[in-house]
């Protein structure tokens, strides 16, 4: 006999609400699913104007996503009521969070493709992707072979033996001078020992990136299995954590557990408000501080730029390095010249070339030489 508590179904639709949230980037933690359970049973509501106060004031959305927390509470509790009544509203789009979880678990909410890859686009189409079984390239064997000795690293709290350092190594010293009667012959130094930096890759998979979708994958694989501290999410009107699916050692059995995991492969482009689902939940924000955080995206936003700017303003005041990697960028006197990159130029270290694995590779390799 189970002993698991069962919800009452009364109450299931309302921590289900608070699950949608945490899907679409809100911070929900479970002591306001508990409060809202509560205020709806102290209010007795009669109406959705009830529910929704009650969420308001126990749920508490951000003042800049009180739009979509809004949506999302009609789209919920009035269903088919709420989608008829935005069909006559396409621009207010949200941006789904999907952790380790299946896309095809979800809805499709557009069958429109984006067939050529060369345009952006707002339409989110949900389809499911294949990876080709290609042999590792020149730029991938180069990454695997020199990431372990060149990727940026920085000082740890522990210290180790040195010939030069800044501490001196009293244990080892009065060890030493037991062997010469007391007397003091050589000082014993120390130093603080060198750790992995973290490394954030954030990939656009959207449609006007088709072309480059499969090698970047190729490359986040070859990274995730060269270093230890690498995060991997990817986004389009979707951000996913991939982490997990690509360190998978065979990198054919990777991509295809990373496939099942996106869903919005060749969709549209929101950057701005995947980035701020990312930064939304605490657990994801703290693999950025101080991380080098490299974005490979050309910059084809389709949302609101200023949503761009914030969140782009936010990572680099937590990264230790960020660089912007954007096909683009196809030569060295490249200057942004669409909106998104021109807000956004100010806020990266770095915004060069991302067109092909060799310069990806290049850059990466090149962080270690880099300064914060």
């Amino acid at each position: 006999m189970s002993t698991e508590l069962q919800l009452p179904r009364a109450a299931r639709i309302f921590v289900s609400f608070a699950a949608l949230l945490r899907v679409n980037g809100f911070a929900i933690a479970p002591e306001q699913t508990t409060a809202f359970l509560t205020a709806i049973a102290l209010l007795g509501p009669r109406d959705l104007g009830d529910i929704r106060q009650s969420a308001l004031a126990t749920l508490a959305p951000p003042p800049e996503r009180r739009a979509t927390f809004d949506r999302l509470f009609d789209l919920h509790f009035r269903g088919s009521e709420a989608i008829e009544h935005a069909e006559d509203d396409e621009d207010d789009e949200t941006v789904r969070l999907q952790e380790e979880g299946r896309g095809d678990e979800e809805p499709l909410l557009s069958d429109d493709a984006n067939e050529s890859g060369l345009t952006a686009t707002r339409a989110e189409a949900l389809v499911e992707r294949r990876f080709a079984q290609l042999a590792a390239t020149d730029a991938l064997r180069r990454l695997a072979r020199e990431a372990p000795r060149r990727l940026p690293r920085r000082r740890g709290h522990r210290r180790m033996r040195a010939r030069r350092g800044p501490f001196a190594d009293l244990r080892r010293t009065l060890r030493d001078s037991v062997r010469s009667d007391g007397e003091i012959l050589r000082l014993g130094h120390m130093k603080r020992r060198q750790r992995p930096r973290k490394i954030l890759l954030l990939i656009d998979v959207s449609g006007s990136m088709k072309s480059r979708t499969e090698e970047n994958m190729k490359l986040a694989h070859t990274l995730v299995q060269a270093a230890p501290n690498v995060e991997v999410f990817t986004f389009g009107t979707r951000l996913t954590r991939v982490t997990r699916a690509l360190r998978l050692k065979r990198r054919e059995q990777a991509l295809n557990a990373a496939a099942h995991l996106v869903s919005d492969w060749d969709g549209g482009t929101r950057i701005g408000d995947a980035l701020q689902a990312f930064l939304a939940v605490p657990r994801f924000g703290g693999y950025a501080r101080g991380a080098a955080v490299v974005i490979v995206s050309d910059g084809l936003e389709r949302g609101e730029p200023d949503s761009l700017r914030d969140a782009v303003a936010k990572l680099s005041r937590r990264a230790w390095r960020l660089s912007w990697l954007t096909p683009l960028a196809t030569s060295p006197a490249f200057r942004p010249q669409t909106e998104a990159l021109v807000a956004i130029e100010r806020f990266v270290d770095d915004l060069v070339d991302g067109g092909s694995s060799a310069t990806i590779v290049a850059h990466v390799l090149a962080l270690g030489r880099r300064a914060a």
